[in-house]
Formats: C-alpha cells, structure tokens, sequence
C-alpha cells in the first residue's frame, strides 16, 4: 500500500518546496522538451526571463500550492514556441517542467512567442500526491 498523508503533512511539503528554492527565483521559458532532469544542463532557446515575486506562491492548502502576484513579462527576448520551464536560484535549476495553453504544468496566454511580445503565466499550481 502507498503511504498516505494528511493535508497538514501535504501542506507543509508543499511549503518546503518554494522555502527550499528561495525568494525571487528566476523562471525561464524556452523552447522544446525538458531535459531529463534539473541536474541537465539546460536546453532550448531561452524566450523569456522573469524574476518571480519575493513571495512567488500562495501558502499551501487543502494540499495545493499557486502561484501567487502575476507572472509577466513585457518582453519575451526571443521568438518560439514554449515548449518548457526552468525555475533556478541563481545557476541551479530546482524545479522544470510543460508550458503551454492547456495540459501542460505551467498555463501561458500564448505559448507562441515574438520577440519583444508581452506574456502573462496564467495559471501555475503544485499539488501534493498521497493524499
């Protein structure tokens, strides 16, 4: 059987996470598929750089974390189509996954960029498994 959790302990993971990472991270968007891991050096065009907020997500609940301010940027550097993302304190990459429109971890309002375009990340939520 698979350990399971209590909100409170799913919470307080969850919590962790943006702790670990730090304030103000920076997040990239860039073109193709992840890299098998954040230990992989990076790959893709880099389409945008944003530094997050000092407090980048909401206090967890209910086993779920979401990004907290809004996400923007008013001038994507590069044209392409969002393929990933890469959240990094400093050179270390600590947290990558999808982007896109629908289906993917991260939401963008447009996942084709030009450069010099501006773009909002719509939608970005951690959720603790285990429950």
């Amino acid at each position: 059987m698979a350990l399971q959790y209590s909100t409170t302990v799913r919470n307080a993971t969850l919590d962790a996470v943006e702790t670990a990472i730090g304030t103000a991270p920076t997040l990239e968007i860039r073109t193709g598929a992840p890299p098998a891991n954040c230990a992989a050096a990076a790959s893709g065009t880099v389409l945008a750089t944003i530094v997050l907020p000092s407090d980048w997500m909401a206090a967890a609940a209910t086993g779920t974390k979401d990004k907290s301010g809004t996400w923007q940027d008013t001038s994507a550097d590069a044209a392409g189509t969002a393929g990933h993302f890469r959240i990094n304190q400093g050179a270390t990459c600590h947290m990558q996954g999808t982007v896109g429109t629908s289906g993917t971890d991260m939401i963008v309002d447009n996942a084709n960029f030009n450069t010099g375009q501006s773009f909002t990340i719509n939608t970005f939520t951690l959720q603790a498994g285990n429950a």
